[in-house]
């Protein structure tokens, strides 16, 4: 019992001195805790600065996340949406669209316009394009010869594209050239006398040649009355016309048509249909053989009247003529400028301006390529050939005679009041033929060493071809209604 006591109170004694050390434990407990509470805390905040350093790397990429999904959210669109969109693009497309076509219009309506009244002003005669005073002179090396007829060139026309030339000869031959290469086409061989039945082509000295406004149809007239058709593309031989009864000396078709005028020795002026193979009608007015033939678009045409010193405008429609008078000898050739002036050329060395509502001249030059022979004996040089640039103020001249022949250039005035010479291009022999491009780039000049029409003179040191004379401008075409 007493060692159950004594346990008991050593059992109870022991808490006592457990307790001071329970105490101490406590004591030191609770400055651990302290310690630890301290610790924790700091952990605490590490943790929590960590994740705030965590979402604050996080936040661009939350905003980025964020973007792409606003994103998303614009482009994904409703079918109704979608459906509205296209329409609306359809219809700025379509819009746009027709603004163009609008545009286009409306210019192609600006160009139709200017054609119409540039041809409303042709046909009135009033359209002058101001051409001469761009014009300057070829240098000599770019002036080019094409030889291959064997006698004097009579006359030459211009295809309407421009990339052929037709002439013909006192050997009774035509030939074909291509104006790029200047390099023959083609060649129609002259006939014999004699040789009418049995030969294609010409057997006498061919005086006259026209070609159809569409480049179809090649006319040519000779010494033998005889007017024959070619087909101009393959220089085919279509037919003949009989009905002259002296040389034919002047053909030109109406331009848009295939009306062929014919003059003759006879000092009649035929009309012919070609496409229908026809003869249409005679006139009759000239007291002297016919030099000459021209006409443009209108149902008329004018004549140079040789010896009659006439010069007469064809109404044919009409039936009727105007008698012009102003030349001193002999009216050798004649060309239309347009529907209502005309320039002409004779052997007493004058070139003359007309218009069809003037009896006179309204421009005259005498002795425009000056005088020959000796001294007190002079005489003008004559003019055998005369040329114009359609609808323009631009004409040429050739002079025939024993030296210093030569092409010159003029100007016409406003209103076709007087004449200026701008250059002078020299050539060797008679200048027969003088025909302009369409275009106004090049000037033809047929030349031989005899007068087409006659044999008052010969040169022997000319050369029988043709002379290509490039036409230089310096500025663009301008145009002046008068």
């Amino acid at each position: 019992m007493s060692s159950f006591f004594i346990k008991k109170k050593s059992a109870s004694a022991a808490p006592g001195k457990g307790d001071k050390t329970a105490g101490q434990k406590r004591k030191g407990d609770t400055t651990g805790g302290k310690v630890r509470s301290k610790n924790l805390k700091k952990r605490l905040n590490e943790e929590i600065s960590s994740e705030s350093e965590n979402e604050g790397d996080d936040g661009p990429n939350r905003k980025r996340k964020g973007n792409e999904e606003e994103e998303d959210e614009e482009i994904e669109e409703t079918p109704q949406e979608k459906k509205l969109r296209l329409a609306k693009l359809y219809l700025e497309q379509l819009r746009e669209e027709e603004e163009k076509k609008a545009e286009a219009e409306e210019f192609e309506s600006d160009l139709i316009a200017g054609r119409l009244q540039e041809d409303v002003l042709e046909q009135k005669g009033k359209l002058q394009r101001l051409m001469a005073k761009e014009l300057v002179a070829p240098d000599p090396a770019e002036i080019r010869l094409l030889r291959g007829h064997k006698l004097s060139v009579t006359c030459l026309v211009i295809t309407p594209d421009e990339k052929y030339i037709f002439s013909a000869s006192k050997d009774c031959s035509i030939i074909k050239w291509e104006v790029e290469s200047g390099k023959k086409v083609q060649k129609i061989a002259g006939g014999r006398k004699g040789t009418e039945d049995r030969h294609v082509g010409h057997t006498a000295h061919i005086l006259c040649m026209a070609i159809s406004s569409d480049g179809k149809y090649l006319a040519t007239g000779d010494l033998n009355k005889l007017i024959m058709i070619w087909e101009a593309a393959t220089c085919k031989f279509l037919y003949k016309f009989t009905g002259h009864r002296d040389a034919v000396s002047g053909l030109a078709f109406r331009r848009g048509t295939h009306d062929l005028y014919s003059a003759s020795h006879d000092r009649s002026v035929k009309v012919w249909n070609v496409a229908e193979n026809a003869y249409v009608e005679t006139l009759f007015g000239h007291q002297d053989v016919i030099t000459g033939l021209d006409c443009l678009g209108r149902e008329r045409c004018v004549t140079a009247g040789g010896r009659d010193r006439t010069v007469r405008v064809w109404k044919i429609s009409e039936e009727s003529q105007l008698v012009f008078h102003g030349h001193e000898g002999s009216i050798d050739c004649i060309q239309l400028i347009n529907e209502e002036h005309m320039v002409s050329g004779g052997d007493d060395g004058s070139v003359c301006i007309w218009s069809v509502n003037k009896k006179r001249p309204v421009s005259r030059v005498k002795q425009a390529h000056g005088l020959q022979g000796r001294a007190g004996l002079e005489q003008p040089f004559w003019v055998s050939s005369v040329a114009a640039l359609h609808n323009s103020d631009t004409v040429a001249s050739g002079a025939s005679g024993s030296h210093n022949s030569a092409v010159q250039l003029w100007k016409c005035g406003q209103g076709f009041r007087g004449l200026e010479p701008l250059f002078s291009v020299p050539v060797t022999g008679f200048v027969n033929s003088l025909k302009f491009s369409n275009s106004g780039k090049f000037l033809v000049a047929g030349v031989g060493q005899e007068h087409r029409l006659g044999r008052w003179w010969r040169t022997k040191e000319a050369k029988n071809g043709l002379y290509i004379i490039p036409l230089i401008r310096q500025n663009t075409e301008q145009e002046l209604e008068q």
